[in-house]
């Protein structure tokens, strides 16, 4: 009987022991699942890339640019990379920009004639927004706000590249548009004798996510 009862014991604490050991991985596997699904994702300040084409004579030659810098006011999280980038809002430093100009006289053209020509010179703004899938910004540029439809491309979960175009008579901006071109009169002048700067600018952002 002693034998019965010491082996039955045993078998209970067997039991006991595993289902204490079960317990525990279920816990274990509870606690990761719920880690799992917080994982949020969030801006990477620093390695936002904003660029632009703008064009130029009536064959519509682009010309590139970029701006070096983009300040942050405000950032947010979310569950997926758009719906962390929902109501993220910017401000461009327009002294940052640059076109790679060997001749080192194109960026202070733009800066003077363009840029100083519209009002409030120093930065351009913008909110980011998201309406489903769809995302666009809203861009205060001479005292102005137009929104910008984007398309946009997803590398992998975490890089988005954005895409959209921006006609700078809807920013009131056409008297830069014609500043520059004058500035720029012989550059900006085709094949037919026709000297042009279109309104027409392609801008292109490029965003990294983290979790």
């Amino acid at each position: 009987m002693k034998k019965i009862a010491l082996t039955f014991a045993s078998a209970l604490l067997i039991v006991f022991a595993s289902c204490k050991d079960a317990k525990k991985s279920e816990e274990s596997k509870s606690v990761e699942a719920t880690s799992e699904a917080t994982e949020m994702f969030s801006l990477v300040q620093d390695s936002t890339k904003v660029s632009f084409t703008a064009y130029k004579t009536t064959d519509k030659v682009p010309v590139g640019g970029m701006f070096k810098k983009i300040n942050f006011t405000k950032t947010n999280s979310g569950a997926t990379a758009m719906e962390a980038l929902n109501g993220t809002e910017f401000s461009i430093p327009v002294s940052s920009l640059f076109t790679n100009d060997p001749t080192g006289t194109r960026d202070p053209k733009l800066l003077e004639f363009f840029f100083g020509v519209l009002k409030d010179t120093e930065l351009i703004s913008g909110i980011f927004k998201v309406d489903g899938d769809q995302g666009s910004i809203d861009v205060t540029l001479n005292g102005e706000t137009q929104n910008i439809p984007l398309a946009y491309e997803m590398n992998g979960d975490d890089k988005i590249t954005f895409t959209g175009t921006m006609d700078l008579a809807n920013w009131n901006a056409m008297d830069a548009v014609a500043s520059i071109n004058k500035a720029c009169e012989i550059l900006h002048t085709g094949k037919d004798g026709v000297s042009k700067t279109w309104s027409e600018v392609a801008v292109k952002a490029e965003v990294l996510l983290t979790k």
